[in-house]
């Protein structure tokens, strides 16, 4: 009994560590290309889907595509790290920042299908939404990341109540409600993960 209590408190010392430990897993490459592919996809979408309204399925595999490349080439690398990290608290951290992010991200793909099927009308409002389940996501994993990462969840929070309030009508599902938000977002989550993890880093290490 007293092996399993201390094992206990050994575990529960090593989670309370790993929340107040910086997570050095999100790096400022992966983040970067995130915001280079969404002013690409908003590039594509004004030559290829013109009219997305009515060009719903275009629109959707455009958009969710861009967001399963851009997603799965940060998750592929924070996996690799991970597994080639010789402390186990880097893995226990890798585990707790998915496992911050990943309600905001199941959140936005039950409520996109909801809305496709349920509520086509108000498909115009998925922009604003996805920006701002983004944002909570970004707001969840604070503890682990740099200070400044809580401005960059506060710009897609301001981002989509913008897009809800003023991409309707005619500019419902512009190309730029998706495209400028992510792309000039990420490019700054990249400098802030540049100046204050791996420059950081960087000038340590020499």
């Amino acid at each position: 009994m007293e092996l399993r209590d201390a094992l206990s408190q050994i575990t529960e010392i090593r989670l309370q560590l790993a929340r107040t430990e910086v997570f050095r897993g999100y790096r400022a490459l992966p983040a970067a290309f995130s915001g280079l592919l969404a002013l690409a996809a908003a590039g594509i979408q004004a030559l290829a889907v013109p009219e997305p309204l009515q060009q719903l399925e275009a629109y959707l595999t455009l958009w969710i595509g861009a967001a399963l490349v851009s997603g799965g080439s940060a998750v592929f690398e924070m996996l690799i790290r991970a597994r080639n990290a010789h402390s186990p608290l880097t893995r226990e951290l890798t585990t707790l920042a998915l496992g911050q992010f990943c309600p905001a991200t199941v959140a936005g793909a039950l409520l996109t299908v909801v809305i496709v099927r349920s509520a086509p009308q108000s498909i115009w409002m998925l922009p604003g939404l996805w920006q701002i389940l983004y944002s909570l996501g970004i707001f969840a994993s604070c503890r682990l990341l740099p200070r400044p990462m809580f401005g960059i969840a506060a710009f897609y929070l301001v981002s989509g109540l913008g897009s809800l309030t003023l991409a309707q009508g005619p500019h419902a599902l512009s190309p730029w409600v998706m495209g400028l938000p992510f792309g000039i977002g990420q490019l700054l989550a990249a400098s802030v993960l540049h100046y204050a993890l791996e420059r950081e880093h960087d000038a340590f290490t020499l």
